[in-house]
């Protein structure tokens, strides 16, 4: 009997854990899912952002950059470096970072609230400061919408697609 006991008290345990965690992150707070017209609309406004990261990246558009990442913008770069929103637009500003090529392919969008979860590969050429930048990579890139009812980059992850054999 105690057995039965100890396993209902972790069952609760945990419960309240998730609703504490919930809580603290705002997810409950969150706005409830989005209607298929909502989600439709958004999907829609989310390709054109994509579309105007990359034209701003290859055109080394600072302005139009800032305007899309967030002020707590975070990026974590395919060698595992931290990049926050001012040195990313120093990057672009100096031309340490430039792109001659982006092809997206295989692109999600999901929805959770007010935030958009985008997966895609992408095909790249270009040089960083730290040598070519050259062949297939995933990314995921986190929007929010902010007060304003716009959508902001606040978080991008890239990692390169090694080809079978390939080594580090």
């Amino acid at each position: 009997m105690p057995h039965i006991v100890v396993r209902f008290s972790i069952r609760k345990a945990l419960s309240v854990i998730a609703a504490l965690v919930c809580l603290s992150t705002g997810a409950a707070l969150a706005k409830p899912a989005l209607d298929r017209a909502e989600r439709h609309e958004s999907r829609h406004e989310i390709d054109q952002l994509e579309q105007s990261w990359k034209d701003a990246i290859l055109r080394r558009d600072v302005q139009a950059m800032d305007h899309l990442l967030a002020e707590d913008y975070i990026s974590i770069t395919a060698n595992g470096t931290l990049q926050s929103k001012e040195q990313t637009l120093q990057e672009l500003r100096s031309g340490s970072l430039h792109f001659n090529s982006i092809d997206f392919a295989d692109r999600k969008v999901r929805f959770y609230g007010q935030t958009a979860l985008v997966t895609s590969r992408a095909e790249v050429n270009g040089d960083s400061g730290e040598g070519k930048i050259i062949g297939s990579y995933r990314f995921t890139r986190v929007y929010v919408r902010d007060p304003h009812g716009e959508w902001k980059i606040v978080s991008f992850e890239a990692s390169r697609i090694r080809e079978a054999g390939e080594r580090k």
